[in-house]
């Protein structure tokens, strides 16, 4: 028996108003999206978009990211629902806790595409104004797992173990051993990753999408090594946990994807609508032009104007000291 105080778990997930219940799972859930919902509003005007046209577009992420999450969960980890004792009644109580976040990613990326195609607007300024903004989210939603006293790690002897009640110790562990609380690291594993996205988007100026998948490359990097240490049962194949599997191959495409992105589109999105869709007086995203190789003509020059009197100029020149025209260009 480790003897160790550790940390304490919650003595309680669900408060009462009433008849109606708080659970401390959805509170921080709640909280979570709120804060993610504000930072895409604003990250999403300074490229450019529409903060009113957010809410509409979130409201699809949302519904659709919610059914994928309950889906993912469930059938990565099935046995509490079709297993010998399972309960498919226990499906979408969500509130008990187990949404799978590639799931809820899978479905929150279609319902969004089905939001902004409505609207006309173009998916990658979208996705990266939200991609630090679902880190912290989902950072702060790990403390539902706390409150629940689920999705703990392994046994261990560092001083930040994690207490977990008799009631939900996993078979074959004596009462008072300390578990790696993994809600913590994914927390600080999260909000560590939000701002190294802010920091480099400020600082690199990227867009097309790259802010989007340097978050997934980010947040798997740390997914590997804590969903290692988790105890909960999980489908196995191969010898490692299904999201294992699952965050390395996301891994993988993800930096490949932002590679191949980093050389075909460097710089911001110059609009985030959809061809054809663009509103007349739509605004430019903030710092779209910068970085051009061309000054813009001034007013009441054009561009062949300018580029006339240069050759003249130039051929002038050439002329002067007996060199033939140039017919190269430097």
């Amino acid at each position: 028996m480790i003897l160790a105080d550790g940390i304490p778990s919650p003595s309680q997930s669900v408060w009462y108003l009433g008849p109606l219940p708080l659970r401390a799972y959805a509170l921080f859930i709640l909280a979570g999206g709120v804060i993610a919902y504000l930072m895409l509003r604003r990250r999403y005007a300074e490229r450019g978009g529409d903060a009113e046209k957010v809410a509409d577009i979130t409201v699809w992420a949302v519904a659709f990211g919610i059914v994928g999450a309950r889906l993912y969960h469930v059938f990565s980890s099935p046995d509490a629902y079709f297993g010998p004792n399972g309960n498919l009644a226990l499906i979408p109580q969500i509130w008990l806790g187990g949404l799978g976040i590639w799931g809820a990613i899978a479905g929150g990326a279609l319902g969004a595409w089905i939001g902004l195609r409505r609207a006309g607007l173009r998916m990658a300024p979208f996705a990266d104004a939200l991609a630090p903004g679902l880190l912290v989210a989902q950072g702060i939603g790990r403390m539902g797992n706390y409150f629940n006293q689920e999705l703990f790690g392994a046994a261990t002897t560092l001083p930040w173990g994690l207490q977990i009640d008799e009631r939900y110790l996993p078979d074959g562990y004596a009462v008072g051993t300390l578990f790696h609380p993994t809600f913590l690291y994914e927390l600080l594993w999260n909000l560590a990753a939000a701002a190294v996205l802010l920091w480099l988007d400020r600082r690199f100026r990227l867009g097309h999408g790259r802010v989007f998948w340097l978050y997934v490359a980010l947040y798997t990097t740390g997914r590997v090594w804590i969903e290692m240490l988790r105890v909960d049962e999980a489908q196995i194949i191969l010898g490692l946990r299904l999201n294992v599997w699952t965050s390395i191959l996301v891994w993988l495409v993800a930096v490949v994807t932002f590679v191949v992105l980093s050389r075909r589109h460097p710089g911001r999105d110059e609009t985030v609508w959809l061809p054809g869709r663009e509103p007349e007086g739509a605004s430019e995203p903030e710092g779209a032009s910068v970085g051009s190789d061309t000054a813009a003509p001034h007013e009441g020059e054009s561009k062949d104007e300018n580029q006339g009197e240069n050759e003249v100029d130039s051929a002038a020149d050439e002329r002067g000291t007996g060199a033939p025209p140039s017919t190269t260009s430097g």
